[in-house]
């Protein structure tokens, strides 16, 4: 925000139908989709520099305030995933003030709206200090070759259950929105003040995650050969069943796609290994979002699906299964991985994190579950294949088998680096109006 008053009188417009000047997508209900949404988020020292007064922010938590490079250790940001790694604009995190998201189906609309942001000529409203542009390269698959953005949870009175069939339950607004009952029975969390400003705004944790995805690649190419002289193999892959996994697939193409599965704790195209956990294409079809998990030895207890939501699983936090579910939306950046002509561009995930509170849930999240395992005794100590701060020397992932035996795999290396990201209040329509009617 290079000149407040400026930017109050854009803010006001976004939310006041002027022409020339982005609007606020809202909740409204369209039957034709729009041909782009756009929305804003505000960062701590954004609000403090649009001047909310510092009794209105100490009524913000404490992790917003600090933002997310003072929870790195917390959220396994260390190593080259440290904030100190972290290029421009996040190596200095007090000049970001907003975070502007523009999504449409095509260039010539995001370009419309980008410029519409009047951050040019003389006296300006803002400085653009950096931009990531994602996009679906390959529908809903990201750089990994999964298919991923499957599941969300389902709100009250927002979505048709018959549509999106799910054992798990509706959610409440509160698990989002703050100002709405929770899944704590009787306890709401805290509303910034005044209401106008925090009632209906909710936190988003944005991240830029680049993939290793040649390491990745490497590493179930390791995997595969290692287990073709395992003798548990066998019980994990009968031989003769190759074909089950893929056509014409050799043993060691199929070990590959297994250990993918059991790593992720879905198929790479999406489908559930707790429901289908000897093909990634059953016959009848199974639901990609309505199951559950029951047994270790069809989903790992330290699959990332399984441990970034258990579901109705048995975890030691008992009270904790559906209390830690965040709105997750990822766009890849950069370009597909071309294992013909192997790059050092670097390609990623840009993630978007929306819950109510952000210690309870996304830190939660990343520290209990994605970093620790403390879901379950036979993963503590453990990190997240995928997403975990993992090293070669300490990492281990465990694959149960239905006899009981497990097969050991050791030596993961970190994949996803963390290269970014902020904490955000998402304001609702009043409390952008209150923004913008602020004074110095």
């Amino acid at each position: 925000i290079a000149n407040r008053r400026l930017a109050r009188r854009w803010l006001r417009a976004t939310v006041s139908g002027v022409e020339g000047v982005p609007a606020i997508t809202t909740e409204e209900h369209w039957d034709v989709k729009p041909e782009s949404c756009f929305n804003i988020a505000f960062t701590a020292p954004g609000l403090r520099i649009l001047r909310v007064s510092e009794a209105s922010l100490k009524t913000f938590p404490d992790e917003f305030l600090e933002g997310m490079e003072a929870q790195a250790v917390k959220l396994g940001d260390i190593g080259t995933s440290a904030p100190d790694h972290w290029p421009a604009p996040f190596d200095d995190p007090t000049r970001i003030h907003m975070i502007a998201s523009i999504h449409a189906d095509d260039i010539e609309h995001l370009d419309s709206v980008e410029r519409q942001i009047p951050v040019s000529d003389g006296a300006k409203a803002f400085e653009i200090l950096g931009a990531r542009d994602g996009w679906n390269f390959n529908g809903d698959y990201v750089h990994f070759n999964y298919h991923d953005n499957i599941s969300q949870p389902r709100f009250v009175g927002i979505h048709d259950k018959d549509r999106f069939p799910d054992k798990q339950p509706i959610a409440p607004l509160g698990s989002i929105l703050m100002g709405y009952e929770t899944e704590y029975d009787g306890l709401l969390w805290t509303v910034p003040q005044p209401d106008q400003l925090g009632y209906n705004g909710s936190y988003n944790a944005f991240r830029v995650l680049a993939q290793d995805v040649q390491g990745f690649e490497a590493y179930l190419d390791q995997a595969a050969t290692d287990l073709l002289t395992e003798p548990l193999a066998d019980e994990l892959l009968p031989p003769g069943d190759e074909e089950k996994i893929g056509p014409g697939m050799s043993r060691h193409a199929a070990l590959r796609e297994i250990v993918a599965s059991k790593m992720c704790g879905r198929w790479r195209n999406g489908v559930p290994i707790a429901t289908s956990p000897d093909t990634p294409n059953p016959d009848p079809k199974v639901s990609l979002t309505d199951f559950d998990y029951v047994h270790g030895d069809r989903c790992p207890y330290g699959a990332h699906t399984r441990r970034a939501n258990p579901r109705g699983g048995k975890i030691v936090q008992r009270a904790a299964n559906h209390t830690r579910r965040v709105v997750r939306r990822g766009i890849p950046y950069g370009n597909p991985w071309d294992p013909e002509k192997p790059d050092d561009e670097e390609r990623g995930l840009l993630g978007n994190f929306l819950c109510a509170n952000l210690a309870a849930q996304f830190e939660a999240l990343m520290c209990d579950w994605i970093n620790l395992g403390l879901q379950d005794p036979r993963i503590t100590g453990c990190n997240d294949p995928l997403l975990g701060a993992n090293h070669p020397e300490t990492s281990w992932f465990d694959i149960p088998l239905p006899s009981g035996k497990v097969i050991h795999l050791q030596g993961l290396p970190r994949f996803v680096h963390v290269r970014g990201g902020a904490y955000t209040f998402l304001p609702g329509i009043p409390a952008i109006r209150y923004l913008a009617s602020l004074r110095t």
